[in-house]
């Protein structure tokens, strides 16, 4: 097995994986997208309940953009909102957390 050295200097060789609905891995890839982290990295800090701090670069302001017009074509189609869309929901809702942060920088 490959030895690699994270950040930290600290040794990475153990490999944890699992399975995910579609639903699940499309979010979870908008998710780390908007965080500007790796997947790695990402799963990781939530899993040990560690907080996303989001640092704005373009990488991430390309990912609420591309977000944000995904949420639009999907809100235009859409009528009414109902429960079946709870991950649209909660995309939105990390969107607007992250660019208030990152407009809190800005200040």
């Amino acid at each position: 097995m490959e030895r690699t050295l994270d950040y930290k200097g600290r040794w990475r060789n153990h490999t944890v994986a699992f399975r995910v609905s579609d639903e699940e891995a499309k979010l979870l890839n908008d998710l780390v997208a908007l965080s500007g982290l790796t997947k790695q990295d990402y799963i990781t800090r939530r899993l040990l309940c560690r907080d996303v701090v989001v640092q704005g670069n373009p990488r991430v302001y390309k990912a609420l953009k591309n977000q944000m017009a995904a949420i639009y074509e999907e809100l235009k189609r859409l009528e009414t909102l109902s429960p079946d869309n709870d991950e649209l929901l909660y995309t939105l809702q990390v969107i607007a957390i992250t660019l208030d942060g990152l407009k809190g920088e800005d200040e």
